[in-house]
Parts: C-alpha cells; sequence; structure tokens
C-alpha cells in the first residue's frame, strides 16, 4: 500500500494542529503554577486574563486556525450555505474577542514586571530561605528559595521584590524577565495584524480580487511581519523558554499552512478562469 504524497503533507499539518492543541494544557500548567504565588487568594474574573494570558490566547487562536482551515481547505464553495457561514464568522469573532482581552492580559504582564522595589538589606539571597520567599527563574515561572539551592540560583548581592509578591530577582533576571513581558506583548501584537491581513485576503479571494496591488501590499507586510515573529521565537529560544519557542514555532508552521492553503485556493480560481 502507497500512501500519497498530499495524504503524508495532510497528516503532517494536523500533526501540527494537535501540537498547539497541545500547548493549551502546557500552558495552562505553567501558569496555574505560577497564579499559586501571584494569586494567592485565587484568580478572579477581574484577574483571570493576567494570570491565564498565554492559555486563553493560546486556545482562542487554535478555534481561529481551524476556522480558517475549514474555509480555505476542508469546505467547498457549495458547502457555505448562510448558515455554516454565519457559524464561521460567529466563532471568528468570538475568537477574536478573547485574542484581544489576552492582548490586554500581556501588557498588564508587561506593566506588572515593573512594578518592582529595591531589598537593601538583602545581599545574599540565603537570607530569605526561611521565610518562604521564592525566586523568579524567568517570566511566570518561580522556585522557592531553600538552604539547598540558594547559592545555586543567583551570584548577586542586589534583589528587587515583584510587586507585593513574595518573589524577588536579581538584576540581571529581571531586565530578561522585562523583555520577555514585552516580547509577548509585540508577538501578540503582531499575530492580530497578520491575521488582520489574512481576513482581508480569503475575503478578496472570495470576490477573485486578490492580485495585482492588493496582493503584493499583503505579500510585502507579511513578509515583514512573520519575519518579526521569527526573531521573537529565535528569542524564546535563546532565553532558553522552550515552551514559548515551540509554540512559536509551531504556529508560524501552522500559518504557513494557512497562506500555502490560499494560495492553492488562488490557483484553483486562476485555472477555473481558463476553462471558462
Amino acid at each position: 500500500m502507497t500512501i500519497s504524497r498530499t495524504t503524508v503533507f495532510q497528516l503532517f499539518k494536523y500533526v501540527v494542529y494537535a501540537l498547539l492543541t497541545l500547548n493549551v494544557f502546557l500552558f495552562g500548567r505553567e501558569e496555574h503554577l505560577a497564579a499559586l504565588l501571584q494569586f494567592p487568594e485565587g484568580v478572579g474574573l477581574q484577574t483571570l486574563i493576567e494570570a491565564y494570558a498565554a492559555t486563553i490566547d493560546t486556545a482562542a487562536w487554535v478555534v481561529l486556525l481551524l476556522m480558517f482551515e475549514l474555509e480555505t481547505c476542508v469546505l467547498e464553495d457549495r458547502h457555505f450555505t448562510p448558515r455554516v457561514t454565519l457559524a464561521l464568522h460567529g466563532t471568528r469573532v468570538f475568537c477574536y474577542t478573547f485574542i484581544v482581552y489576552a492582548f490586554y492580559g500581556y501588557i498588564a504582564n508587561a506593566i506588572f514586571a515593573y512594578d518592582v522595589v529595591a531589598l537593601p538589606n538583602i545581599n545574599d539571597l540565603c537570607m530569605l530561605a526561611t521565610d518562604q520567599w521564592s525566586y523568579a527563574v524567568t517570566l511566570d515561572e518561580y522556585t522557592d528559595i531553600t538552604a539547598l539551592n540558594c547559592t545555586t540560583l543567583t551570584n548577586n548581592s542586589s534583589f528587587w521584590q515583584l510587586g507585593v509578591l513574595p518573589a524577588v530577582v536579581d538584576h540581571s533576571g529581571l531586565i530578561d524577565i522585562q523583555r520577555l513581558a514585552w516580547v509577548d506583548v509585540i508577538n501578540a501584537g503582531v499575530w492580530i495584524l497578520i491575521v488582520v491581513i489574512l481576513e482581508i485576503d480569503v475575503r478578496l479571494q472570495e470576490r477573485n480580487h486578490l492580485e495585482g496591488r492588493a496582493l503584493t501590499i499583503s505579500n510585502i507586510l507579511k513578509i515583514i511581519f512573520y519575519s518579526i515573529l521569527f526573531l521573537a521565537a529565535v528569542y524564546w529560544g535563546i532565553k532558553g523558554d522552550f515552551v514559548d519557542f515551540w509554540d512559536a514555532f509551531l504556529w508560524l508552521l501552522a500559518f504557513f499552512f494557512i497562506e500555502l492553503n490560499v494560495f492553492e485556493w488562488r490557483q484553483e480560481e486562476a485555472e477555473e478562469k481558463l476553462l471558462i
């Protein structure tokens, strides 16, 4: 039995989509552990997006990705009844609401990263080993400071407390956290811009108008924006945040598939015009 190249490609594509779905749970677990420290009294509706920005964002993007896959690849023209079209558009509006909501959460997290207070009387991390303090290893990742690990976490002698949390970080760690927080903001904002362009592409393609200057402008903007996203993924990889790096890599791959869907859709429309 032989398997066609198309079948292998489709299988690989849906494996990527499945891995992105798995990332929802990975981010949920990571943010839940951080929320135990950041919100000791529990996470309410007002703080939900600050505690679970990445989880909510990723879940909304996964659903949105599947909507694009349906519209650009799975469904044929005869399937687009008014009810199906309304369902697709309504689901996307629902996803965009949470994506913008999550973008606000990333901004709130970036602002929090600057809410720090110097601890002038602490020059050795081991001085905090008996008071249930935590050390911020990276953004949204903390480890308890104990007598066993206090000498291995940092060699610095100046520390900052994060907000009112019983959590500290040294100067270089604070800079890294602030930069990672802003990379989250930039990454989320650029993805919103990309999906706006992609929505315009799909609407133009539905009317056979995705050509000429519109296509050129779309391609130029997407090259710029995808390059920014690639640099963000590289930065996460350098800083050792594997989950963020892996997630960014998968999303670039997933939207490559969506872009390919639109390209093939455009090619099919062009071939149909030649046959008329």
